[in-house]
């Protein structure tokens, strides 16, 4: 039988007592769990430009695409393994199951799921309660328990990372992952994929016998759990490996992080500490295992200090003893990792793990990202995507840490070639399409207005995530900007409304692609004709001002789309009168929103019929069978634009305000009116001095009654405007108007409170 080796997927000591073992035998093969059509990643694995932490990613060639992965890092037995039989030219291959059975095995994992539950349903339920408590993770927790440790990590670490003794780690890993069989309960589907697996792997290897190769000449690098199914099980017969189900798909190499590998991450075969588990790799390749405290301990303090927090070398050494006094009373020589945080806490953190936190993160986990050689990335999406970073001078933010970009999109005219005077352009078209295909790289940021056309701010962070996105994306097109056409196309074929289609014009014109925004503006066109809702019209008005606002400074003709604004304009303007009838549940929504849409298009463009406009506001403005919200907001938008002088304004509150009035209504138009324009509505006296007069010719019940509206009406105004119109009616009431101010913007006496206790708003 050939050399089992079993090991933790991520485990230092298991990498460095595998590459021992290796030295020793020199065996001629070694079979590595690992997808067996994958083995040709193993030269750039090998590639001395590689640098782990990397990942192996297969995918399915069909929508939606199902994805497995396999991370390796520094001190992953099977890398080590990968790297040793290089250097020794040596034969190395994987030896599980092909990624095209994974994948198919993932496309059924719904329907595997769906067959659990019926037969968890159909169980006992002291069986299901026996299942629950023999899971792997009650077992982990058990098992730690019992040991007197905080955890299943601290266990591992302790009993197999720090024992050094030759074969203690082959033997008591692969003893380990026998009990762990024994006592940990699997669906029956999952106990089928295991055994499955090790039918495979053990078909490999006697397939290896029967070339000729000595069964001590060959060593399986394998999860310690497999190790006894590997022993006792038989290898698939050759009817059974051609009924494998198979899901077509493509490999590829991607760079991968210390974030991910953590169990926060969500991989199961992770560390929760990834970035000290390479501390530890190379404490026991320096043969000095002690060397992981000095150093952790050390690096802590260092993270302490260059966040302006005190950490003595004296405070340091006091940390060190404890941790090694904390290891001898748990009965183990070396400090874990659990030793040396309640150490650090104690010595560094007086106490406090809250005032390591920050530190503990970066010197635990770690904020590396592995690199692979120009060219390994096996997807042309891939390909383009680095190409472009390099072209666009992004690669530095290939980063886990957040970096913030911002892009002057005009044309540098201090530069000389025309590819560095739109570089920020290009890069601004790059970011947007990576947007469209949903790769998590870049975040826009919002921008001040007075630089809306032409700057962006981008927060940029990279993540495998993203790498996996734009693997996924391969499937829509060979290039980034082919992708995100695929996607517009999928986009504009399943559109339902003229809003719809704006939308993904807007985004096309973003992402610098005009072909996309013409095809668009051809089927907005056709749509037009039939649209009849006034809130689609006027947003998809707005989305296309943005375009023809954008378009010079994104290269884009937007001759093309003004007819249709023209169109959408007039449209709007013919809709709007009738749907400002009394409706107060949708005149924010519907009335409000539209003409206030409305308002920015005719400012921003001189191509729409704005007499038509301002006859439309004069009309909703004068007439009092309107919403009368709408009427106040109307009347707001002619104050702005110059339209209404101060005795016009006069004679209007007035005749809004009069004892005559409704309180709701009066009050409701008045809302509208300051939702526009307060500091000139606060600059007009003569407005207070009508508002005053209204609100002393009301009764008690129409008082409580206006009040709710008043009240609204003034929630939005702000603790100096306020003031302002606290002075102003205090003038009014011949008072002194700092006094007025302070006492109409004091907190509330008890009386007062007790007052308004009673009073319930929402009734009126």
């Amino acid at each position: 039988m050939p050399v089992l080796f079993g090991v933790r997927h991520l485990s230092p000591n298991g990498a460095h007592q595998l590459v021992r073992l290796l030295n020793e035998r020199q065996p001629q093969l070694i079979l590595v769990e690992g997808p067996s059509d994958l083995s040709g990643l193993m030269p750039d694995l090998c590639d001395e430009r590689t640098v782990p932490p990397v990942a192996m990613l297969a995918f399915s060639s069909s929508v939606p695409v199902r994805s497995i992965l396999y991370p390796l890092a520094v001190y992953s037995a099977e890398y080590q393994a990968i790297l040793w039989a290089h250097r020794n030219q040596k034969e190395c291959r994987f030896c599980d199951l092909p990624f095209e059975t994974f994948l198919a095995f993932a496309e059924n994992h719904v329907q595997r799921q769906l067959a659990q539950l019926q037969q968890d349903e159909e169980s006992s339920g002291q069986q299901a309660a026996e299942e629950e408590q023999n899971t792997t993770c009650t077992v982990y927790q058990k098992l730690a328990e019992q040991t007197g440790e905080h955890d299943q990590e601290t266990y591992w670490e302790r009993r197999f990372e720090h024992n050094t003794q030759p074969n203690a780690y082959h033997l008591g890993a692969a003893e380990y992952g026998r009990q762990l069989r024994a006592t940990t309960l699997h669906t029956r589907y999952e106990a089928a994929e295991n055994l499955l697996r090790e039918g495979y792997m053990k078909r490999q290897i006697a397939d290896a016998l029967a070339s000729g190769i000595p069964d001590d000449q060959i060593v399986v690098v394998t999860g310690a759990y497999h190790v006894a199914g590997l022993e006792s099980c038989a290898p698939l017969t050759d009817a059974e490996l051609a009924a494998l189900p198979r899901l077509e798909g493509h490999a590829t190499l991607m760079p991968y992080s210390y974030y991910r590998l953590t169990s926060l991450s969500g991989y199961g075969a992770g560390n929760s500490a990834p970035a000290y588990y390479e501390l530890l790799w190379d404490a026991l390749q320096a043969g000095d295992l002690s060397d992981t405290g000095y150093r952790y301990l050390s690096s802590l303090a260092a993270r302490q200090r260059a966040r302006g927090l005190l950490s003595s070398s004296a405070e340091v050494i006091e940390a060190v003893r404890l941790a090694n006094t904390l290891a001898q009373l748990r009965g183990s020589k070396t400090p874990v990792l659990q030793d040396l945080r309640d150490a650090a806490t104690a010595c560094l953190g007086q106490g406090a793990l809250s005032t390591l936190s920050l530190s503990l993160a970066e010197l635990e986990v770690g904020s590396r990202i592995g690199t692979l050689p120009p060219g390994v990335s096996q997807t042309s999406i891939q390909q383009d995507f680095y190409r472009q970073l390099e072209q666009l001078k992004l690669d530095s933010y290939k980063s886990l840490v957040e970096k913030k970009l911002e892009l002057d999109l005009r044309e540098n005219l201090r530069v000389k070639s025309r590819k560095s005077a739109f570089l920020d352009l290009e890069r601004s078209f790059f970011l947007h399409r990576l947007q469209v295909l949903k790769v998590t790289f870049g975040q826009k940021l919002e921008t001040r207005q007075e630089k809306a056309t032409w700057a962006e701010n981008w927060q940029l962070r990279w993540t495998p995530e993203a790498e996996i996105q734009i693997v996924e994306a391969a499937l829509k097109g060979e290039t980034v900007e082919l992708a995100a056409a695929f996607c517009f196309k999928e986009q504009l074929e399943a559109v339902q409304s003229i809003r719809d289609v704006a939308e993904v014009l807007e985004k096309a014109c973003l992402c610098g692609m005009p072909q996309t925004v013409g095809y668009a503006t051809g089927l907005l066109q056709g749509m037009i004709t039939d649209a009849d809702s006034i809130t689609e019209i006027t947003a998809t008005a707005f989305r296309l001002s943005n375009v023809i606002r954008y378009g010079d400074i994104r290269r884009l003709d937007a001759a093309p789309l003004l007819p249709i604004l023209q169109q959408l304009f007039l449209h709007a303007c013919l809709l709007l009168p009738d749907c400002c009838d009394y409706n107060p549940k949708d005149v924010d929504f519907v009335v409000i929103g539209s003409m206030n849409l409305m308002n920015l298009v005719a400012l921003n463009h001189d191509c729409v019929d704005e007499q038509r406009w301002l006859s439309v506001l004069r009309e909703l403005s004068s007439r009092d069978d309107l919403n009368t919200k709408a009427s106040g907001f109307a009347t707001a938008i002619l104050l702005e634009r110059g339209q209404i002088d101060s005795e016009r304004l006069s004679v209007e509150v007035q005749r809004r305000l009069s004892p005559g009035t409704p309180a709701d209504l009066g009050a409701a138009w008045f809302e509208g009116l300051a939702l526009k324009n307060r500091y000139a509505l606060i600059a007009r006296l003569e407005l207070w001095e009508r508002l005053s007069d209204y609100i002393d010719t009301l009764d008690d019940k129409e008082f409580k009654r206006a009040l709710v509206f008043l009240r609204r009406a003034f929630a939005n105004f702000s603790a100096n405007e306020r003031t302002d119109i606290a002075e102003n009616l205090g003038e009014i009431w011949g008072l002194n108007p700092m006094q007025v101010s302070e006492v109409l913007n004091a907190a509330l006496t008890t009386e007062e409170q007790s007052a308004l206790e009673g009073f319930d708003f929402d009734d009126f």
